[in-house]
């Protein structure tokens, strides 16, 4: 297997020298769509990885909308518990405005509160109309927070089930399931998505995405110094509530998402799982017939990073 990978990339190596522009640096080009859904005032991790989505070439974020939060959460964080999916478009606006990308994503704020009325929710609207839009590139959402908009999407148009990948940040991996914050927060729009959709999904569980661990000394010493752009995120690390205690590490957990969307998939182990009806605690219970997602394992967390590092460099050398 590793040879016949090594051979493929020694095969595709003139194809690469040839597309590399006249200045020596190798032309990227986008190979898919993303809409960015996330629930942006909670954990500053959404915002890194949404910065990285924005700077990296392989993708073109066309769209992002962001989720509420757990009113009890959010309340105990001494957030505006009525407010905070406005909150997280806010959030997710002030970065865009700081990238400045040459296509700016449209931003929309989701719903406030879990089970409203489909029909309501303007982030949901925005999702439909981008699914149903004509374009040459597939379409993928890059899911970091509970499901809500991406159900309440699936109720208003359910043919939109067909014209785009789900890649989602949620669940466990072990075999009995159970309580984790993405999935649990909103059970009836994961049952949505998950049973009674037939929309492709790329699942990353909490075992997985707990692995994309970076040192506080490490963002302290070495990532807030990048740029502007780094030292914004930086900052929001700053602004966690008291409850909040760091260790020697922050979880970047949301940043899996911007590795399955813009690296390799041959890099990482994707295993055809049946989805099961989720209980009332979150538990699986019995197998959807007909019905499997992926469960990706394997991810690299450093690579991931220092390719966000790169690109940070790369737009501070572009913006001077």
């Amino acid at each position: 297997m590793q040879r016949r990978t090594l051979l493929g990339g020694m095969a595709a190596l003139p194809m690469a020298l040839a597309l590399a522009r006249p200045s020596g640096v190798l032309a990227q080009h986008s190979a898919a769509r993303v809409i960015v859904d996330n629930d942006f005032a909670g954990d500053p991790d959404g915002l890194v990885a949404l910065a990285h989505q924005l700077l990296s070439p392989k993708t073109r974020a066309v769209l992002v909308t962001s989720s509420a939060l757990d009113p009890k959460l959010a309340g105990a964080a001494g957030l505006d518990v009525t407010r905070t999916a406005l909150a997280g478009a806010g959030l997710a606006r002030a970065l865009v405005d700081r990238i400045a990308p040459a296509v700016r994503p449209r931003i929309v704020a989701g719903a406030e509160r879990f089970g409203m009325d489909p029909r309501a929710n303007a982030a949901a609207h925005a999702i439909v109309a981008e699914a149903l839009r004509d374009d040459p590139l597939p379409l993928m959402v890059a899911c970091a927070g509970p499901l809500t908009n991406v159900a309440a999407a699936l109720l208003l148009e359910p043919k939109i089930a067909d014209r785009m990948t789900l890649m989602w940040i949620g669940g466990l991996a072990a075999p009995e399931g159970g309580t984790e914050y993405n999935l649990s927060t909103d059970l009836a729009a994961a049952r949505t998505v998950l049973e009674q959709s037939a929309m492709p999904v790329w699942r990353v569980p909490a075992e997985e995405y707990r692995r994309f661990q970076v040192s506080v000394a490490e963002l302290t010493n070495d990532f807030r110094r990048i740029s502007p752009v780094a030292r914004w995120l930086y900052d929001q690390y700053r602004k966690l509530p008291p409850l909040v205690q760091l260790g020697g590490t922050i979880t970047f957990g949301d940043s899996p998402l911007v590795s399955l969307t813009t690296f390799d998939h041959a890099a990482s182990l994707a295993v055809i799982r049946p989805v099961h009806k989720l209980l009332d605690d979150s538990r699986n219970g019995d197998e959807v017939q007909g019905r499997t997602i992926r469960v990706v394992q394997g991810l690299d967390p450093r690579l991931n990073f220092a390719d966000l590092c790169a690109l940070l460099r790369l737009h501070a050398r572009r913006s001077r």
